[in-house]
């Protein structure tokens, strides 16, 4: 066969742009909506997460700026007018300098404000060491009961403690009981039972920086209808002295002593029954310390 007689073969090659199915578009715009969608969604989460005064804030900072209230032509700043006399529209001047620079409103006191800011900064001071104090409180108070139930000489004594918290601060009261009391008749040193006592609670009394006041008290006789007697003055405040000179010998820095004192029986603790034992008793106590304030310095 010659070379004129073969057929001639015609080939056609079909190109086809991107990948199969519809190319690869989709995939630009399916990441464009996913990019959308994420932005909504983080646009409502903000919206949720704020608070009206933010929302406030966000939208006074969208708002256009450049909006003019002015009816006049010119749309300046002045609308128009003059700030001095002279001028063609000098009439109104007075208006706009009242209106760029308005003057505070006459009962605006900021020195009463600065101090109800301050006043309420110095109430938090307190409250906050007020709750940080009874939390030392009533740690105290606790160890000093564990002690008790650990230390089997203690045990048997801890009838004769109480400790609660009142206004002046942390109280513990070693009172008398019908038989065991804590110091012999007419005696202002205190027995073994109370050294015992107070030397346990000086454990206590060392651990807060708080200062002390230690008071005596004694309790009225039976059926002589008076809360005191003329020598009960004298034995209850050396009765508070002794138990002073045991915490000392303890390790209590005596500079922490605020005050010793005997109230007789004038401050019973059952006043129902004055002649009772327990009435008789060495009230101690950690006084509430005030808080430290910042001198004013605006006087």
């Amino acid at each position: 066969m010659s070379a004129s007689d073969r057929p001639i073969l015609i080939k056609k090659i079909k190109k086809v742009s991107g990948g199969g199915h519809h190319g690869g578009a989709w995939k630009v715009a399916y990441a464009d909506f996913v990019t959308a969608m994420m932005a909504f969604f983080l646009l409502m989460w903000l919206i949720n997460a704020t608070d009206p005064e933010q929302k406030k804030g966000i939208a006074e900072y969208f708002a256009p700026a450049s909006v003019s209230m002015t009816t006049s032509g010119s749309g300046g700043l002045l609308g128009g007018t003059a700030l001095g006399d002279e001028g063609a529209k000098g009439a109104g001047s007075a208006s706009v300098v009242q209106q760029l620079a308005p003057e505070a409103p006459p009962n605006v006191d900021q020195a009463g404000q600065s101090q109800n800011v301050a006043s309420a900064s110095d109430q938090a001071l307190r409250d906050e060491i007020s709750k940080r104090e009874a939390a030392e409180f009533a740690s105290a108070a606790e160890s000093l009961r564990q002690a008790m139930q650990r230390m089997p000489e203690l045990a048997e004594l801890s009838k004769q403690l109480i400790i609660d918290q009142t206004p002046e601060g942390l109280r513990i009261q070693l009172v008398d009981q019908e038989g065991r009391s804590m110091f012999d008749q007419n005696s202002a040193r205190p027995n073994a039972r109370a050294q015992v006592l107070l030397r346990a609670i000086s454990t206590v009394i060392n651990r807060l920086p708080n200062r002390i006041s230690i008071t005596g008290h004694t309790s009225a006789v039976a059926g002589s209808g008076r809360a005191s007697v003329a020598g009960d003055w004298p034995l209850s405040s050396a009765r508070a002295n002794a138990s002073r000179e045991i915490l000392q010998r303890a390790g209590v820095d005596p500079d922490r002593v605020y005050s010793v004192a005997g109230k007789a029986g004038s401050d019973p603790l059952y006043p129902d029954d004055p002649s009772l034992a327990g009435n008789r008793r060495i009230a101690i106590v950690l006084l509430r310390e005030a808080p430290v304030l910042p001198m004013d310095t605006s006087l």
